[in-house]
């Protein structure tokens, strides 16, 4: 269990917030010398190099959103001009891209910060400019609004990749694309010029992804143990019922796999805030952050599944902090990264310290060696991350992973305008 912390402040890391941003630039800057992009997307890193991994293009907003950020953290226009030239020249295709359920991590990352940053004044408000970010957000949201399948009850989700059966945690997170899309007052036009509603979209999937994906200890079945996360729900595709559990990325459909666990306390928090109350959303954001508290080692950094097999020659791993070099099972510092602002947001927006509290506690940790990395050789920025482990496709120990970079970047920022008194950190207009 997370030992909380409740002397930590956002004023009180602003040491390691700039810390964070000087490393990060470094790293940017590095990415930017060696990699091109007929290279594909940087992934994860193997030996401190960022490498791709062939399977779907999902990363690659992280690599261009990571210098937006910077750019917002900072105020280097340098990285202004980097990710906006990179947007503009390389994410075109994402945009359209019908074979994902990505868009949200893709396109909200380059152009729907862009736009966030206009919305703000923190960037001149060209109008051909503004204009061409709205209509990539406005194509972004309806692409991923096409990938639907009804479920029995009424409702629907966005399909992964996987095909019309299949729903992953994971896409909580980029119905950022959908919302901040219908924002813009855009709508998916159907088959007879049906206009179809992208945040009616958006909201069914969040609550079909917290009907099945999230456990409440209400006796589902014999592993319902609240705010545990199942990776992959299954469906019958012919009548819409939910069959059962799965996982892609995770040990077992069984057992958490941390990310996804991630994705939905994150997730869920931020749309709660963007709704402003939803008691669906509320129950399972609050699920998920509890399940994230009680089952993570006192520092606040995951192991990458909560039943991974080799986490019972730990001992009592959830006493004792997490170790990035046992030779067991790895931990995910990218899950931490995601979680943290899960725990931050849910925290403000229920005025709860403990939540808030307990996100300051897992940056706290992140922010820091062995975490935190120092090598100027080295082009990740947080360490210890995790792909994909049953494929093999583990990063692992001393490796990074575009997301977690991205993400720890995003909290990074969510916290430096909280210590710094600036807008409240948000991924919707206005």
């Amino acid at each position: 269990m997370i030992q909380i912390r409740s002397d930590l402040t956002p004023a009180g890391l602003l040491p390691k917030l700039r810390r964070l941003f000087e490393l990060s630039a470094a790293k940017i800057h590095s990415l930017e010398k060696s990699w091109q992009p007929s290279q594909g997307s940087p992934v994860c890193t193997a030996e401190g190099r960022y490498t791709s991994r062939g399977w779907t293009e999902w990363t690659q907003g992280f690599q261009f959103g990571s210098a937006i950020l910077q750019f917002d953290a900072t105020g280097e226009r340098e990285f202004l001009e980097m990710g906006r030239e990179r947007t503009v020249a390389v994410m075109a295709p994402h945009l359209t891209h019908t074979g994902v359920h990505d868009h949200g991590f893709n396109n909200i990352s380059t152009y729907g910060n862009l736009l966030r940053l206009i919305a703000e004044g923190r960037i001149a408000d060209v109008p051909w400019e503004r204009r061409f970010y709205e209509l990539a957000v406005k194509c972004s949201g309806a692409v991923q609004a096409m990938r639907w399948s009804r479920t029995a009850d009424g409702g629907g989700y966005i399909y992964s990749f996987n095909g019309p059966h299949s729903l992953f945690v994971d896409t909580i997170r980029t119905l950022r694309a959908l919302v901040v899309s219908h924002q813009l007052g855009h709508v998916l036009m159907g088959e007879n010029d049906v206009r179809i509603s992208l945040l009616d979209r958006a909201m069914r999937h969040a609550r079909a992804t917290a009907r099945c994906a999230v456990y409440y200890g209400e006796g589902r079945d014999s592993f319902d143990v609240r705010g545990r996360v199942a990776h992959e729900s299954i469906f019958n595709a012919n009548d819409g019922n939910y069959r059962c559990p799965n996982s892609q990325q995770g040990y077992s459909p069984f057992s958490t796999w941390t990310r996804g666990l991630a994705w939905a306390m994150c997730g869920f928090a931020e749309l709660l805030e963007f709704r402003g109350g939803d008691e669906t959303l509320e129950k399972a954001a609050c699920a998920t952050c509890d399940f994230y508290i009680e089952n993570t080692p006192p520092d606040g950094i995951p192991y990458w599944d909560t039943g991974a097999p080799g986490l019972e020659k730990l001992g009592d791993w959830r006493a004792t902090p997490a170790d990035p070099y046992n030779p067991h099972e790895p931990v995910d510092s990218s899950a931490a990264a995601i979680g943290a602002q899960g725990l931050l947001r849910l925290g403000h927006f229920l005025k709860d310290s403990r939540y808030t509290q307990a996100g300051l506690t897992v940056c706290d940790t992140l922010f820091a060696e062995p975490y935190l990395s120092t090598n100027a050789a080295h082009q990740g920025l947080i360490l210890h991350s995790v792909y994909h482990k049953p494929n093999g496709w583990t990063a692992g120990a001393g490796e990074s992973s575009m997301w977690g970079d991205y993400h720890a970047r995003e909290v990074g920022l969510y916290l430096l305008r909280l210590a710094e008194e600036k807008p409240y950190l948000k991924f919707w207009i206005g």
